[in-house]
């Protein structure tokens, strides 16, 4: 085993203190452009604006959002570098393009909605669960070993209304698995945590926000304010849960303005003015309260939901709408579709994958030359997380077609060992004319898919 390996693990940024973390996602899919049922309120604020007779079967911005929000987790995760919190905060991204999908599935009866889409979120996380218990089982790891309640809080691996249990610690240093493996691969799990909750309570937010739109949208950055700074400290999981759910609500939110139309009712002017100042408050507070990784936005609550809040805002006014990924970015085409076709497993697995990536990258010091060069051995080891990011991707490959197939069955599709790529421009042509809708790839994290 390589001497370094110790230096990579990775503590799951999806963890952090205070509840707030990167991780992703995790990701699913795209929103056709805003659009909404009829509305009966005259009054305009509170007036979806229809879609054009024309929409495009998928809004291909918004899958490359989600694309890069998923490849940017994985950049993070592989690279710790905190700066890419600013660069595109990924999980404020995903919640907004989950925001405007969930409110546009919400023309249909919301028990219906909110039963498809715990469907899509629970089957990969059973699947994921069953891979990461069994292993932890044949450990020697127990629930009952974390306390009382520790059998009672493994129903959240069934529904993940709290944080399921785990070990921090299993095994001994120099083991095929890192003794913090367990700890780093259930890292992702608050995402799925955080969603559900979203999802539950999105028929009564909507309700609120169209309403009362200004108020419920800056609701959650003022709960943030209090709950994320430590004026009022909720302890243990439920204050991690609190605190999730007021840093990445406005988030959501915005992507009910973004499908109400309320967002491109907008001044330009206004919109370029208010997202900066917001961002700007954010990087005035990450720098005067920076967290344990330093200006890293994953540890600092108010700062990461006033920064995801302006970014957002910005992404989403400008929503030009694609039919097809434009001039050089069509060469993305079938990447991005099968980013979105495979969300849930890209978010999910890419943790597991890194931990492999270690063991797997250790061999390269059981070969003689490398052993025996000073200089080979040392270049290898400065460019270990590029090393990792590069193998990384084969492993992500074949944990999808192991895998992927949950998301198709979760969707009611027929499963598939490898998705299908095909654009959804060309998929909409082979289909008999009818319209899938924002259908297909990635649903459950942030998707609409078989329209459920």
């Amino acid at each position: 085993m390589s001497p370094h390996r110790a230096a990579h693990r990775r503590t799951p940024s999806g963890a952090p203190p205070q509840g707030v973390r990167t991780a992703a996602e995790a990701g699913a899919e795209a929103p056709r452009a805003p659009s909404a049922a009829p509305a009966t309120d005259p009054d305009p604020v509170h007036t979806p604006v229809p879609a054009p007779a024309s929409a495009p079967v998928r809004d291909r911005y918004l899958d490359l959002l989600r694309a890069v929000a998923l490849v940017r987790v994985v950049v993070y995760h592989t690279f710790s570098w905190a700066w890419l919190t600013f660069l595109f905060p990924s999980m404020g991204v995903m919640f907004a393009l989950a925001g405007s999908l969930m409110a546009r599935s919400l023309g249909r009866p919301a028990a219906g909605v909110v039963r498809g889409r715990g469907r899509r979120l629970l089957l990969p996380l059973w699947l994921y669960g069953a891979v990461l218990l069994t292993v932890l089982f044949l450990q020697g790891w127990r629930p009952g070993q974390g306390g009382a309640g520790g059998w009672l809080r493994l129903l959240c691996w069934i529904v993940p209304l709290g944080s399921p249990p785990y070990p921090e610690q299993i095994g001994s240093d120099g083991g095929l698995l890192d003794v913090s493996w367990a700890m780093e691969a259930a890292g992702p799990l608050w995402y799925l945590r955080a969603y559900l909750w979203f999802v539950l309570a999105s028929p009564l937010l909507l309700r609120a926000f169209r309403r009362l739109p200004w108020v419920t949208l800056l609701a959650p950055l003022a709960l943030t304010a209090v709950v994320g700074t430590g004026l009022v400290t909720v302890p243990g999981e439920t204050g991690e849960a609190v605190t999730d759910f007021a840093v990445y609500g406005s988030c959501w939110l915005l992507g009910f303005a973004h499908h109400d139309g309320l967002l491109r009712r907008l001044p330009v002017y206004a919109v370029t003015l208010a997202a900066p100042v917001t961002m700007a408050a954010g990087l005035w507070w990450a720098g005067g309260h920076p967290g344990e990784d330093g200006w890293d936005l994953n540890d600092i609550p108010l700062g990461q939901a006033l920064w995801s809040f302006g970014f957002c805002l910005l992404l989403l006014r400008v929503s030009p709408s694609w039919h097809r990924l434009p001039g050089p970015l069509s060469r993305l085409e079938r990447p991005v579709t099968l980013a979105n076709s495979r969300a849930v497993t890209l978010y999910l697995w890419h943790q597991p994958a890194l931990i492999a990536t270690v063991p797997l990258l250790d061999l390269l010091w059981r070969v003689p030359a490398v052993a025996d060069s000073q200089g080979l051995s040392g270049a290898l080891e400065s460019s270990y997380d590029v090393l990792m990011f590069l193998a990384v991707w084969p492993l992500v490959a074949l944990l999808i077609a192991a895998f992927g197939w949950a998301e198709d069955v979760a969707a009611r599709r027929r499963a598939r060992l490898w998705p299908r790529t095909k654009t959804p421009a060309a998929a909409a042509a082979a289909t008999s004319g009818g319209v899938s809708g924002p259908a297909g790839p990635g649903a459950s994290l942030t998707g609409d898919g078989s329209g459920r």
